[in-house]
């Protein structure tokens, strides 16, 4: 095993403290990058190193910084970086110190080869089919089309929020109308908060798999799962298989509390999935200020397979 490769010493215990909603990149250039939110929730950091191990130790840049007032002033969350026709491209919530839960999904982009060069420039509101409470937008490829998967609030609805997909018209522009994937149904997702939020997407074994998180931002906090063919029409409902039980879980003997909200990357030979998540160490926390809580730490760990190719995340 090369020393750079995750072990499980390094999955006992954090890989980064006070940083959730974690998301790592593999780029061509070699580096691993990172984001996540900060505690606090003012700015979009970045940070590479040659492993994933190395992020540890790698010094944030921070490249974007919360309005002092109406949209993007408050409550930064869940930055993604995502290199897209040559550009990078960093998809973030934010609401508005008049109005904290007004969130929305914002976009930046950066032309320099080197996201750590040139400048980000604001490209404005992801727009979705309606104006509702929208975040955790994630991105990806299938087939040379890209999709963009995000939570979103109905209002004609109780629940917080529930996930939807739509085609890209561009990097900064969705092509509607949006699918609705998934809504908290099953108790697992109805814990505190009726919410589906977090998505991750990863392809492998001729699937497309979803991850997503479910529940309060507490020890109720889990992931759940939604399963397409390859070569399926992602955009019809009727595609997607949804577990009907979580796939991770608070973990008490291993001190892994809430986890969720998490992405995927792989060893620098590919051979290796990675999940980077984040959780609390501890269960104790008052669910009214949980998402003040600055303990939420990203962590990482191996993914094992089942024999139908479905991934293993306990």
């Amino acid at each position: 095993m090369n020393i750079t490769d995750i072990t499980e010493k390094d999955e006992a215990s954090p890989l980064i403290k006070q940083r959730a909603d974690p998301y790592v990149y593999f780029h061509k250039d070699g580096y691993y990058y990172f984001t996540a939110s900060t505690p606090e929730y003012d700015r979009n950091e970045l940070r590479r190193a040659w492993s994933v191990k190395g992020l540890a130790d790698a010094q944030p840049l921070v490249i974007w910084r919360k309005h002092s007032s109406g949209p993007m002033s408050w409550h930064i969350w869940a930055p993604e970086l995502h290199f897209i026709d040559g550009k990078w491209y960093i998809y973030f919530a934010a609401g508005r110190a008049e109005d904290p839960w007004w969130i929305r999904t914002w976009v930046l982009e950066n032309t320099s080869p080197d996201p750590f060069c040139g400048s980000w420039e604001e490209k404005g509101m992801l727009e979705a089919e309606w104006d509702s409470f929208m975040l955790d937008c994630t991105v990806f490829e299938n087939r040379g089309k890209w999709y963009a998967v995000w939570a979103q609030k109905r209002q004609e609805r109780e629940e917080n929020s529930a996930l939807y997909i739509a085609k890209m018209e561009s990097p900064t522009k969705l092509s509607l109308p949006q699918t609705l994937l998934s809504i908290p149904e099953f108790d697992w997702e109805c814990k505190g908060f009726r919410v589906n939020e977090g998505a991750a997407v990863l392809q492998r074994n001729g699937k497309v798999f979803i991850t997503y998180s479910a529940s309060a931002t507490d020890a109720t906090y889990c992931m759940g799962l939604l399963t397409a063919e390859d070569g399926s029409d992602l955009l019809d409902p009727a595609s997607w298989k949804k577990s009907e039980k979580p796939v991770m879980v608070t973990e008490e003997k291993k001190g892994v509390f809430g986890p969720g909200h998490n992405s995927f990357t792989t060893s620098r030979d590919g051979k290796q999935d990675y999940l980077i998540y984040h959780a609390r160490p501890y269960a104790e926390v008052d669910l009214a200020f949980a998402l003040y809580d600055p303990n939420r730490h990203t962590w990482v760990k191996r993914i094992r397979y089942a024999e139908d190719g479905t991934p293993l995340f306990m």
